[in-house]
């Protein structure tokens, strides 16, 4: 029986096309080639999402007038084809591109596609560049939605986004299982950041740079590389963030009776580990509470209670 749980996501890391520059009909019939064959080195192994790069159907040579002649010919093109390889391949996913709205001015988004090629939810960039602004007519998003899919509950993240902590706060606060970083810029730690605080896994999509899967833990488990600019790899989505302190017979217990049905992955120096269940009829919650193995996001709340209680005159 599979743990419900374990999800294989693809990561694409290509650059946006450069030249030939293109337009009208030419244009979208160029990028439709492009994503096909970006898709052809991932989707022979069947994953359950594929996340693209941010504003993955451009050019990157378009001036600012062409890039918005182009968008408004392209319209839901781009949209509708993917939706149709969500469907005809039963996986989610998560396309990234500048959307005009009816009153002229534009977002950029992530959209997720379900597996019947649906919207199961979008997200619109809440820290968009100033350029974006001032040249694009792009508007900065507000909310933070958490999607529910059929594997987990998902956030949304685009470039710029990865510096303000008023976003990752509200990511915090919801619990997402796995946030989507779609990107053209990397991000550097603030991608092991935020999955560690957060308490998610991250998978980062970022055009022309290493794409990567990383844990709660804030460690690296997978990444593209110079001559492969994808990957795919298989994520358990049921884990918990545990911190040492008070915890170390009870974790210790947990592994003498689970053996491997439960992984404990320390990335040392943090204090933090990773408690994953390998059991499809045992939860890594329900394993923590047989145990009364305390998660970190509540030792964490505990300490601070403590501290505002506890401070000086």
């Amino acid at each position: 029986m599979k743990n419900r749980k374990v999800v294989t996501v693809s990561s694409l890391g290509f650059p946006q096309l450069s030249y030939p520059v293109k337009h009208g009909r030419d244009a979208v019939k160029t990028v439709m080639e492009h994503l096909a064959f970006q898709l052809s080195f991932v989707l022979p192994n069947h994953p359950d999402l594929i996340i693209f790069p941010e504003a993955c159907d451009r050019y990157s040579t378009h001036t600012m007038a062409e890039r918005k002649s182009y968008y408004e010919y392209r319209g839901d093109q781009i949209r509708e084809y993917l939706a149709a390889v969500a469907r005809e391949n039963r996986c989610y996913i998560a396309y990234s591109a500048a959307r005009l709205q009816a009153d002229g001015s534009y977002r950029n988004t992530t959209e997720l596609l379900d597996r019947e090629g649906n919207t199961a939810g979008s997200y619109n960039k809440n820290h968009c560049v100033v350029t974006e602004i001032s040249d694009g007519g792009i508007l900065c998003g507000k909310s933070a939605p958490v999607i529910e899919t059929d594997f987990g509950r998902v956030g949304m993240v685009i470039c710029f986004d990865l510096n303000f902590d008023e976003l990752r706060r509200k990511y915090f606060a919801q619990q997402p299982d796995l946030l989507l970083f779609s990107s053209m810029y990397h991000g550097g730690l603030m991608q092991n950041y935020w999955a560690y605080s957060v308490g998610s896994y991250l998978v980062s999509a970022v055009s022309g740079e290493e794409c990567a899967v990383i844990n709660p833990a804030g460690e690296k488990v997978s990444h593209s590389t110079n001559y492969s600019p994808y990957l795919t790899a298989s994520i358990n989505l049921d884990f918990q963030q545990v911190h040492l302190d008070f915890n170390w017979d009870k974790l210790k217990a947990a592994k003498a009776r689970y053996g491997n049905g439960v992984t404990i992955f320390d990335p040392g120096r943090t204090g933090v580990v990773l408690l994953s269940s390998n059991l499809p009829a045992l939860s890594s919650l329900e394993i923590c509470r047989e145990f009364e193995i305390e998660l970190w996001r509540d030792y964490y709340n505990r300490s601070m209670a403590a501290r505002h209680a506890n401070i000086e005159p």
